[in-house]
């Protein structure tokens, strides 16, 4: 089952650190393209899908590469949303957020999230859901599973129309848990409590590690009915692990906005200048030397 090619996943991989996706052996995610070192525009799940779902997507702000740098070009422009960029948005959007924008263009919008921030039952939590055609709110931070099948039913009903398709999945959130995973669930075996006393940094990079793997499988059918649309796969935040004696997230810290990001945009992968900008001095020096070896 293939979407509309015009069609954008966006999922969100709460609280994963970057240096977590780099090392983790996820092939599926890989396939979608090269991993960038991103910083997240939150230090929470709220604030950070808030300014998400206004187009100020995770970024690097030293590249000048469209939607790597949202601030060069971004990935989603809402109208009277931010400058416009040097270069132009993936997609320009009308109404109040990203999901408002996709509806007015005829897009059917779905969503699910594992957090509570997106739980329809918390006035606090409403702003985040409420312009979604369909919302569901998975009520556990380990029903990944769950929400890639609700999500499938609900774009395979879809037909010819474009989707917008969110998904927050929460294995990757503190305590770190996947179903049918070899510790407990309990928050009692949390190894990452802000000013915890039992803390454990090498316990929380194995389960994190884990649970992004058992997500790379859990996730396939949903990117590959994507194969030939948008894709964007980043964190909303990460979490720190004792650096500087700062534990989880909720507060400014570099390990805590240092966020994995992957494009593949209709349906070609999203390069960063990375290698590219390194190399394109000698590019330069070699295109020279040819030319004037052609003049003499």
């Amino acid at each position: 089952m293939g979407v509309h090619p015009g069609s954008y996943l966006f999922v969100t991989l709460d609280s994963c650190r970057y240096d977590t996706f780099e090392a983790a052996r996820i092939p599926v995610m890989r396939r979608l393209g090269p991993l960038h070192r991103a910083m997240a525009p939150g230090y929470l799940t709220y604030t950070s899908h808030m300014a998400m779902f206004m187009g100020f997507t995770p970024g690097i702000g030293g590249e000048r590469t469209p939607f790597v740098n949202p601030k060069f070009a971004k990935v989603f422009k809402m109208a009277g949303g931010g400058s416009s960029g040097a270069a132009p948005a993936h997609v320009s959007l009308q109404g109040a957020n990203v999901v408002q924008g996709f509806k007015k263009l005829g897009y059917l919008t779905l969503g699910t999230g594992a957090l509570g921030w997106f739980d329809p039952g918390k006035e606090t939590c409403r702003v985040l859901i409420q312009d979604f055609d369909q919302f569901w709110y998975a009520g556990e931070k380990w029903k990944s599973r769950e929400q890639v099948g609700w999500l499938l039913e609900r774009i395979g009903a879809a037909g010819d129309r474009p989707v917008f398709a969110f998904l927050n999945v929460g294995e990757t959130h503190v305590p770190y848990y996947y179903e049918g995973a070899p510790w407990s669930s309990s928050w009692d075996d949390n190894p990452c409590v802000p000013f915890g006393k039992k803390n454990d940094a090498a316990e929380c990079r194995r389960r994190q590690t884990a649970c992004l793997e058992f997500l790379d499988s859990s996730l396939e059918p949903l990117f590959t009915a994507f194969e030939g649309a948008s894709t964007m796969v980043c964190a909303d935040h990460g979490d720190a692990w004792g650096e500087d004696g700062v534990w989880e997230h909720g507060i400014h810290h570099p390990k805590v906005v240092e966020v994995p990001l992957v494009l593949r945009l209709r349906p070609q992968p999203v390069p960063g200048e990375g290698v590219g900008a390194r190399l394109r001095p000698l590019v330069e020096k070699v295109k020279q030397a040819f030319s004037s070896a052609q003049r003499t």
